[in-house]
């Protein structure tokens, strides 16, 4: 339904901006990270990890980056967990990527 393999949450929620339950589309990138914070209202942060090459020494250097993404009602997820996000429209300032998935078994 969303237009990427992800589970549908159990969850009904009244979210305009869920892409299960409301009328937000996603498109474009798809990210995997870990929760860092959950304190904002249906906000949370997500640090993902990635290796940068640097042409001069020939050599990779891990870099990480932090992305706020909106929390759906119906989506239930603390610091630590491992999540996948999804680029949508922008919805404030700082956001424009959504969560979709809860990492099971991690």
């Amino acid at each position: 339904m969303v237009g990427i393999n992800v589970k549908e949450p159990e969850n009904e929620c009244h979210d305009p901006n869920c892409p299960f339950h409301g009328e937000l589309s996603v498109r474009g990138q798809v990210i995997e990270g870990t929760v860092t914070s959950d304190k904002a209202d249906r906000t949370i942060t997500v640090e993902r990890s990635f290796y940068k090459f640097i042409k001069k020494y020939e050599r990779y250097e891990k870099r990480n980056s932090k992305i706020q993404a909106h929390k759906p009602d119906c989506i239930d997820v603390k610091v630590g967990d491992s999540v996948k996000i999804a680029e949508c429209r922008q919805l404030s300032k700082t956001k424009h990527f959504v969560l979709v998935e809860v990492k099971e078994g991690e």
